[in-house]
């Protein structure tokens, strides 16, 4: 048995676990399940191996911006049938070159009569992500379709209202979100700059981040060994799945000048759902002033403790992950290497840190509160025994040193 061992004659509880022997614990309603928080408490009073022996699941939250987010439609077919060339949604355009009467909205699209930033900076109070919040409200939208018809859809043109159980199927399919780290932004330049970290202010006067810290998702699984394809998750306040890898997926652990290293960095996850489970508490449209709309999204992973190394990963301080300090005003638009130096997540929380000899005064874009609410939930499922761990495939190799050298000539 995984659970037992030999220990000096005796017999002792092993660290080791399976997913079939936690997910019979869940079932049993007998696991173990406590939030990321909880766990690094109680690491400080007992110990990685107890921990490990005793907790069976490990939940983790974040509740951020993901502009890489958004929508696959199927509305069905009218009378008669229409092959929908061009599709709007509160007249902001959705990609239909799908299928007939399929179309993808994106989170950061806006409507076509959007001023966008010619009167800068544009205010982008609607987009994409509001149209899902709106969806998930179950208000209706208009939909507005046009085709140049064919034998078999003959109709050239619709218009109609729609609300989200009309809709045959509607799924949620994020390409890139719950970024394993991100970079705390900065201003060097004598203007305000208008970023999708927000409005950085000039002469470093503030300095945003966006984490969760110790209970972001993947910053306590940073080599993945629990997360991968088919993992299923807290997605936007229903149950969702690990796709696949996401985009500008570079996972790797960053170190300073001198080589010490100071957590994991640039990991990503494509989600999928049911977009009819979810709810607007989660799924919230987002405006960034001279910057864009997008999409708040709530995830939550769960951590099965299955060794004493996926503890010590998961049990991780704020203290001891840190993020890099980016100038947005030269270096990142420049795509310019290098980094003002590194700050813990300790330090940002704080509300001030140190660059360039100046204290400067620090704010998130993510929701630890809403972080801690999602990790809570996961937690509760699990403890209610309607949530069980799968033992995912694991995510594509890191092709990291090739993929960054693709800068795109133009």
């Amino acid at each position: 048995m995984s659970g037992m061992s030999a220990v000096n004659g005796g017999i002792s509880m092993s660290a080791e676990k399976t997913y079939a022997e936690i997910n019979e614990k869940i079932k049993n309603g007998k696991a173990v399940v406590m939030t990321a928080e909880e766990l690094i408490a109680f690491v400080e009073e007992k110990g990685f191996l107890r921990a490990t022996q005793e907790v069976d699941v490990v939940t983790t939250g974040t509740f951020s911006p993901m502009c890489s987010s958004g929508a696959f439609l199927s509305f069905g077919h009218s009378e008669p049938r229409i092959r929908m060339q061009r599709v709007w949604l509160n007249d902001i355009e959705a990609y239909a070159g799908l299928a007939a009467v399929d179309a993808y909205i994106g989170a950061t699209q806006v409507p076509e009569h959007d001023s966008l930033n010619s009167n800068f900076p544009g205010e982008f109070k609607y987009g994409g992500g509001h149209l899902i919040q709106e969806l998930v409200e179950r208000k209706r939208v208009r939909l507005k379709a046009f085709s140049y018809g064919t034998d078999c859809y003959p109709r050239q043109e619709i218009e109609t209202s729609i609300t989200l159980d009309e809709i045959n199927e509607a799924i949620l399919f994020n390409p890139r979100n719950a970024y394993q780290n991100y970079n705390c932004a900065v201003n060097l330049s004598p203007r305000t700059i208008y970023t999708y970290m927000g409005v950085l202010k000039p002469n470093l006067a503030n300095a945003h981040y966006c984490s969760a810290g110790q209970l972001s998702p993947l910053l306590k699984d940073p080599y993945f060994k629990t997360v991968g394809i088919g993992t299923r998750i807290f997605l936007g306040g229903g149950v969702g799945y690990v796709a696949w890898n996401g985009t500008q997926h570079f996972p790797s652990i960053q170190k300073d000048s001198t080589g010490r290293e100071l957590g994991p960095a640039g990991g990503t996850l494509a989600l999928i759902g049911d977009l009819k489970q979810m709810n607007s508490q989660w799924l919230r449209g987002a405006s960034f002033l001279g910057y864009g709309a997008t999409l708040a999204v709530g995830i939550g992973l769960p951590i099965p403790l299955l060794n004493e190394e996926v503890t010590k990963f998961a049990a991780v301080k704020d203290k001891d992950l840190y993020a890099p300090i980016v100038d947005y005003s030269d270096a990142y638009p420049n795509r310019k290497p290098g980094n003002l130096g590194f700050v813990s997540y300790a330090e940002l929380k704080s509300g001030q840190i140190t660059v360039n000899s100046k204290q400067v005064p620090t704010a998130p874009i993510s929701s630890y509160p809403g972080a801690r609410k999602i990790a809570g939930i996961l937690k509760q499922w699990i403890s209610d025994g309607t949530f069980s761990i799968t033992e995912p495939v694991k995510l594509l190799p890191n092709f990291n040193d090739q993929i960054t050298a693709n800068v795109l000539k133009g």
